[in-house]
Order: structure tokens, then sequence, then C-alpha cells
């Protein structure tokens, strides 16, 4: 089953809707001219439930099939970034400050496109729940969603997303079973000491000194603590201190982040990192205030659920052009709670050769969306019996 010929005609129509989101961005659950453009289409498809509010922004809408059945629910995410975009495309970003530079606008334009398909068709017995979620990009949204009852209240059964991948070709799909991105914890410290005259170090206790140390120590957890068969990543992405050539100041502040696999390494990589960061200040007399927030849970496929998405995008793609077994990848993604809520997949769909995401060159690759588009038709008439 190569791309379906409705996803090729839709191509031209959900290609002007992606577009008329990407100049059109919106951050985190303010997303609420997204959201009523999203309520608006399913509406207009004959979708047979169309609820808004869920997870404060998201939008869930209900495709009921030919016969009765299970639920299963499709996800796409539609917030931007706090990004000023250089892209130079006609449909770029009107709002400085904000842009697409993750694709959410592709996604959510796919999910449309299925959707509207879908309504059309109703070739499978049950229901689908297209589930367009609000505050991926740091916020949260797929665990306010699920904490809404989300699941629950349309007793979706399994969950699936999925998720463009710039530098895999057009065409071409990538997932594999287990953990598939990251856990993405977050700490800052303070470091507090005595500030002094740069002249006299010894009347002081340095906090710059012993952050430097701290920053250095902080990578013995990848070489000298984590089985080096097992993932873990440890940056410090931010060193903050001093206001004159001539003093060392009362205070230091470091922050960075940790990226696990599995949640024994992330325990480990917690706890030597409290050990580091305060046995150095001790040792120097100084005092270290810390604050390790546990961030998205590492995002796990499960496997049956991993080897039927694998199934449906070799039907549109290719077998040749679906890599089952693609290695993990230490960035992270919120569909990680709605996975831990529900069986589900998530996979990769190629972006082609574009500028990656989060770069303020990127744009989605027009040309992937009757890929997406054929890949959800596919999945939801597998999994529903068609």
């Amino acid at each position: 089953m190569p791309i379906l010929n409705r996803a090729a005609e839709l191509q031209d129509e959900v290609t002007e809707w992606r577009r008329f989101i990407h100049a059109r961005p919106e951050l985190m659950f303010a997303v609420e001219n997204t959201a009523a453009f999203v309520a608006a289409k399913l509406q207009e498809f004959g979708v047979d439930e169309v609820v808004t509010g869920i997870g404060r922004t998201g939008v869930v809408g209900l495709i009921r099939g030919k016969g009765d059945g299970r639920t299963v629910g499709l996800r796409a995410d539609m917030d931007a970034l706090p990004m000023t975009e250089i892209s130079g495309k006609p449909w770029a970003s009107t709002t400085p400050g904000k842009m697409h530079a993750c694709g959410h606008d592709g996604h959510t334009a796919m999910l449309l496109g299925a959707a509207k398909y879908l309504a059309e068709t109703r070739n499978f017995n049950g229901n689908i729940a297209v589930i367009f979620q609000p505050a991926e990009e740091g916020g949260g949204g797929g665990n306010v969603m699920v904490k809404d009852g989300m699941m629950e209240r349309f007793a979706i059964e399994e969950v699936y997303g999925m998720h463009n991948l710039p530098g895999l070709p057009v065409g071409h799909f990538a997932i594999r079973k287990g953990a598939i991105m990251a856990a993405t914890d977050e700490f800052s410290v303070t470091i507090k000491g005595k500030g002094g005259h740069a002249a006299q170090p010894h009347k002081t206790i340095d906090p710059i000194a012993i952050g430097a140390q701290i920053v250095s120590n902080l990578q013995l957890i990848a070489s000298r603590t984590v089985d080096p068969l097992r993932s873990v990543v440890v940056s410090v992405t931010k060193f903050n201190a001093g206001f004159a050539h001539n003093v060392i100041p009362d205070e230091a502040a470091l922050a960075g982040t940790v990226r696990t696999l599995d949640p024994e390494v992330r325990d480990l990589a917690e706890q030597r990192l409290r050990q580091i960061v305060n046995g150095i200040a001790a040792t120097h007399g100084a005092e270290a205030d810390i604050h390790y927030h546990r961030n998205y849970p590492v995002t796990f496929n499960h496997a049956t659920e991993t080897d039927h998405a694998a199934a449906a995008a070799r039907d549109i793609a290719g077998a040749a052009n679906v890599n089952a077994e693609i290695d993990p990848m230490m960035g992270g993604e919120d569909f990680s709670y709605m996975l831990n809520a529900r069986p589900g997949a998530f996979i990769f769909v190629g972006n082609g050769d574009t500028a990656g995401l989060h770069n303020a060159a990127y744009d989605f690759n027009d040309e992937v969306i009757a890929h997406g588009i054929s890949y959800w038709v596919r999945l939801a008439e597998q999994r529903l019996d068609a």
C-alpha cells in the first residue's frame, strides 16, 4: 500500500493549512487561535465529537467507524518556540520572537488531513481519537491532558505519536522498541561562598573556583559512574557569577540538564550530582543550594504497538525505507506521559535535507505531508480491523 491517492489529492489543501499555522505561531498553552482553527476544521469534516479545553487548550476529535470497537488515539502537537525565524519563506512567522522551529505546524496539518480522510471513509470498526496537544515545548501539555482525564473520557486504549526528523529522507520512517527519547531532567545550583578583594583570595571562599571544579567533576558521572553501555548526558549550560574585574563575588550560579534512558541511571545520576556538588562545596567551606527538577520522562515505545507502527510504515514506504532499530536520541518528548498512561509508540518521519529542529532557519518540508497522512490512515485502519 503506497501513498494513498486521496492523501496525494489533499496535499495542496493541507499544505495551505500548514503554512497558515506556520505564519501564526503560538507558545505553550496559549495556542487558542491554533486550537480554534483545528476545532473548526474537525467540525467542517463532520467529526462526530469535537471537544476543546482538554488540558487547558488541547482539542480532541472522535471519529466513529462503521462498527463498534476499541478507541485508538493519534496525537499531534500544536505549539511553537520562542525564537525569531530567519527562513525567509513567504509563509514565515509574522510574530517576532515566535516560530514553528520544530515542525508542530506540519504535525497538526498532517493529522488534520488524516482526520478528514477518516471522517470521509470510516473504513474501520471502533473509534479514532485525534489528539491536538498544546505545550510540548517545555510545558508538559501531554501530562496535563492525561491528568485532565483524556484517556478515560474517550476510552483510549492505544496511543500513537509522530515527529518529523531532518536528515532522514522524505518517505522514510524510523522507530525502535523501548526507550527512543530521553528523560530531560534540569538542575540549578547556587554556590554560596564569601566575597572579597580579588588581590586577597585567601580571605575569601571563591564560588567561581568552586563552581569550576563542580563543572569538571560532573563529567565524571558519565565517564566514571555510569556503565559505558548505558547512556547518560550531563551538560552544564549556564555559569553566572561576578560583576567586576577586581571583586570575588559571594555567589555563583550553575544550571544544566541531565539526559538518561532508563530509571536506574536517572536515579543514579541525580544522586551523584548531589554528592559531587555538596562534597566539593563543603570541602572548600562553601554551601550549595541545589534545585533538581525531574522533567519529561523517558519516551518508551511498547513492543507490540511498535510492531504495529512499523508495519503501517512499511505498508506506506516499503520495508527498505523503514528503520525499526534507530538509535535512541537524547532529546526529550512529552508524548512520554501518554505512553506511560497507555500502550503505544512514537515514530519519526523523514523531513529530508533541511535545517535541524530548533534552528531559526528550519521549516517543515511539505513534501512529507502525503506520507504522514497515509501513515496515520493505514495505522488507524490496521488497528481497528479495517
